[in-house]
């Protein structure tokens, strides 16, 4: 490991990092390895897989916490706020670009042609990312028993995805195993007194840089972005699991609870975010900009994004700067593995609920909502959009071809149909 970095070299590794993190997290994460601890040697390789193991943890995006967690302990809170923010700037530049346009353009018949791909893309991308968690979270077989359950219960609308994921947690710790007694003995003390105050201290910062455009919008009066706010915030909290899992909840709560967006234009905020630097979930940002468009124009719509991206990023380096002193305390807990490998069991059940919810709305023209979930109108069946789920399907898992090359193939192949 080499000696403490520079500002300077810390903005321009990071700010690389930040320019070329397609592909999601797990892309991301292979490129701040290279990046950090085979090319720069500021991390051991067991501190960079011990972050990871930390951030995992976490709600929120792993990455650009484990960015910001890096930042943190190569330079203080200063390294860490450069690290976080260059990892999701330029996305949420191309996210807020992207927005306009798609409001500008995206009523254009060919554009509609595009898009249709894209949606189908978007379902092939979603079943891959459920079958490259399954091997990892559905071992002991209790696992699938969880998955299943929770694919069930969201489908059905028995419980909200918070509800969910509170209860699967719990599960978790309550059921996981209790360490050894010499395993207690060896591991690391909590941190001093003076340390626990500092966090306080910190934690209290943040979360009132946190709260107040909050607080702002709701002494204003501004119902709609009262709501944004609220609404972004609380999905910052629930986050475990990854873009994938939140959107399950975030389409429900979008598309039917505020009816700020259609599941279409859900899906297509998805299939821009996939071709954006930065995390997955900035698909929240570009959710903002579209309900903002719709309630009250282009101004609006400036504003709620930035609310969005405000509410779902602060929170990250909350945990991070809080609770980064406490890391190898935590990793220890055997009750928190337990909790976690329940969640991420669960997040599986979640991603095959939205696999199925996006499929049928791509595959059909007409879905209808029953008290045993989404059935759809077998006559509203529609060839094309089907033939389109199975080209990405090929493209994307069984030929192994880059997601962003699938994206551009599933649209222009779609766009050449709509001419015909």
């Amino acid at each position: 490991m080499t000696a403490s970095p520079s500002y300077s070299d810390l903005f321009r590794v990071f700010g690389r990092i930040g320019l070329m993190s397609f592909g999601g997290p797990v892309a991301q994460i292979s490129l701040m390895h290279r990046a950090l601890v085979e090319e720069q040697a500021w991390l051991e390789e067991k501190q960079f897989l011990g972050a990871l193991s930390f951030c995992m943890l976490l709600p929120g995006p792993e990455a650009m916490q484990l960015a910001t967690f890096t930042g943190w302990k190569l330079r203080g809170t200063l390294g860490g706020m450069i690290a976080g923010l260059l990892f999701v700037l330029p996305g949420a530049i191309l996210i807020t670009l992207l927005a306009g346009l798609y409001v500008a353009f995206g009523q254009i018949p060919i554009v509609q042609s595009a898009f249709l791909g894209v949606k189908a893309a978007v379902v092939a991308v979603v079943l891959q990312a459920m079958f490259r968690l399954a091997p990892k979270v559905l071992t002991p077989p209790l696992n699938i028993s969880f998955a299943v359950a929770a694919c069930c219960i969201l489908y059905m609308g028995v419980l909200p995805f918070p509800a969910l994921i509170l209860g699967a947690g719990v599960a978790g710790y309550v059921t996981a195993r209790p360490p050894a007694v010499s395993t207690a003995v060896a591991s690391t003390p909590m941190p001093a007194h003076g340390l626990a105050r500092r966090t306080l201290k910190t934690a209290v910062f943040w979360g009132i840089l946190w709260a107040a455009p909050i607080v702002l919008v709701w002494g204003l009066g501004h119902a709609f972005l009262t709501e944004i706010a609220v609404f972004f915030s609380k999905l910052a909290v629930v986050t475990f699991g990854g873009a994938y899992a939140v959107l399950a909840y975030m389409v429900q709560a979008v598309v039917t609870d505020f009816e700020w967006l259609t599941t279409a234009q859900m899906m297509d905020a998805l299939g821009l975010a996939e071709t954006t630097p930065g995390p997955l979930i900035l698909v929240t940002q570009f959710v903002g900009h579209l309900a903002g468009y719709a309630q009250g124009g282009v101004g609006l719509a400036i504003v709620a994004g930035l609310l969005t991206l405000w509410c779902t990023f602060v929170p990250c380096f909350l945990w991070i700067f809080a609770g980064a002193p406490y890391v190898d305390t935590l990793l220890e807990n055997p009750r928190l593995s337990g909790a976690l490998k329940v969640i991420s069991a669960s997040v599986l059940g979640v991603i095959a609920n939205l696999s199925i919810w996006f499929a049928l709305h791509v595959i059909f023209q007409h879905v209808v909502s029953t008290r045993f979930g989404a059935v759809p109108d077998l006559a509203s069946f529609d060839p094309t959009a089907f033939g389109m789920v199975c080209i990405g399907v090929i493209l994307l898992i069984l030929c192994k071809i880059p997601l962003v090359k699938t994206l551009a193939l599933t649209a222009g192949i779609s766009m050449i149909a709509g001419l015909l």
